[in-house]
């Protein structure tokens, strides 16, 4: 994605990346090794500061490198690249180290770019990325795999997020990914305003 359509979003606004449940992928770095990893779940929790969970397990190398650094990044997928996404949440880095290939980036030709504050990759060609700082929570992370984290950046593809919100019309190909088990994807569809409705004074 050229990065004339890619904007910064306010930190107050970052929820509402994650808001409506996509698919995300979570990137890491530490010294000099990188790795990429699909998570179904991940969330915001809060909106200033901006906080997200997500749920890693211990056995995955992207947790490791994670850890290490204290910093990653949520990149929101979309359609178009939902074979890759299927991809990298179906194969180890830890496999992939000393191969031919140094990374999931290096093996499967997965472009990146520098965020603002964080030494994680961030994947071209999604549609939002969110930079974590991780608050840190051991308990939680031996016990339950639960990372929370600290958004200290956030960054969106205008065609589909402006002013705070998601507007897929004539964007299909761009619309976010939502994992339902066994590698199939639902996108997400139209969007709809509800309305408060008048109280009956009767009742």
């Amino acid at each position: 994605m050229s990065a004339d359509h890619r904007r910064p979003v306010p930190l107050n606004k970052a929820y509402r990346l994650l808001n409506h449940g996509p698919t995300v992928l979570v990137s890491a770095a530490h010294n000099g090794q990188r790795n990429i990893m699909a998570a179904a779940w991940a969330m915001p929790l809060d909106f200033e500061p901006p906080k997200v969970a997500v749920v890693l397990d211990k056995s995955t190398w992207t947790r490791q490198l994670l850890e290490a650094s204290g910093t990653f990044v949520l990149n929101v997928p979309c359609a178009q690249q939902a074979d890759i996404v299927q991809t990298v949440g179906n194969t180890s880095g830890l496999d992939i180290v000393g191969s031919q290939s140094r990374d999931k980036f290096d093996a499967y030709g997965l472009q990146t770019f520098a965020g603002d504050l964080v030494e994680a990759p961030l994947f071209d060609g999604c549609v939002a990325w969110l930079e974590c700082r991780l608050l840190p929570e051991p308990h939680n992370h031996q016990q339950y795999d639960l990372f929370l984290a600290e958004v200290i950046a956030a960054h969106a593809d205008i065609r589909v997020f402006s002013e705070g919100r998601w507007h897929f019309d004539g964007h299909d190909s761009l619309r976010t990914l939502h994992h339902v088990a066994g590698g199939h994807f639902l996108t997400i569809g139209d969007a709809l305003d509800g309305k408060v409705l008048e109280a009956n004074p009767s009742k």
